[in-house]
């Protein structure tokens, strides 16, 4: 069941990130935190959140495909950078392009705030992350009410930042989802295309016989570093993870 403490993001107060300042920020359906190693003005993060849901919106408003498609669909060539980028993660992913907004806009505040002089950023848009880190971070997979991976985090390396780390689950949270995957992550240095990957596999997982050929699938897309996929006792992982509890 997809509960209402999901969607009120009750995860961020578990978050622990020592030595960075934090802010939330919303505009409409985008709710981010950032972590940065600087003070930021809530204002100038809620300025580019409309910045990009407005090259987005404009887009759907010439062509409502970009909202509803499930598909990947061709965007005119001087779309914003924006649609462009997510439109190319669909592709790769074969999936909408929807399914790497959360993803695209995440990283392109990342972006912002990376030229504005902070050196190390954080911003977590529904659950899915853009990173850039100057020491070692860990990073918490969550599955929902299962004990048994309570408590499992990623550990990840400066070195391998700038990075994207995106989550779909087929039974935690609002997002949409065709599979059954308590959580499909996908670590990709494209976080728009992380998430949109992040769908695609977990769209592929019914049960736990699914596990490897959704692996191989996510594992098969130029771009992706590492994945892990958990359905119920059954976790399967490759690439760049390094776990830690």
């Amino acid at each position: 069941m997809k509960t209402d403490a999901y969607r009120r993001r009750f995860y961020r107060e578990w978050v622990g990130a020592a030595g960075l300042y934090r802010l939330t920020a919303a505009v409409k359906e985008t709710d981010v935190q950032v972590l940065t190693d600087k003070p930021v003005d809530k204002k100038f993060i809620e300025d580019k959140i409309q910045k990009y849901r407005g090259d987005i919106e404009g887009y759907i408003n010439k062509d409502r495909r970009f909202l509803t498609a499930l598909k990947p669909i061709a965007v005119e060539r001087h779309a914003p950078p924006v649609v462009k980028k997510m439109a190319r993660a669909a592709q790769a992913a074969n999936v909408g392009p929807m399914a790497a907004v959360a993803g695209a806009i995440a990283e392109y505040i990342g972006g912002e705030l990376l030229k504005s002089g902070c050196r190390e950023v954080i911003v977590e848009n529904g659950g899915d992350i853009f990173l850039k880190m100057l020491t070692m971070r860990t990073v918490a997979v969550y599955t929902g009410t299962s004990r048994v991976w309570k408590g499992l985090c990623l550990k990840i390396h400066p070195r391998q930042t700038p990075l994207g780390i995106c989550t779909s689950s087929g039974t935690v949270g609002h997002s949409l989802s065709f599979g059954l995957a308590d959580s499909t992550t996908i670590l990709s240095h494209n976080t728009a295309l992380a998430d949109a990957v992040a769908t695609a596999c977990g769209n592929r997982v019914k049960s736990k016989d699914d596990l490897t050929s959704a692996l191989d699938f996510a594992r098969s897309i130029p771009g992706v570093t590492g994945v892990v996929i958990i359905i119920k006792n059954h976790l399967i992982s490759w690439g760049g993870v390094v776990f830690a509890r």
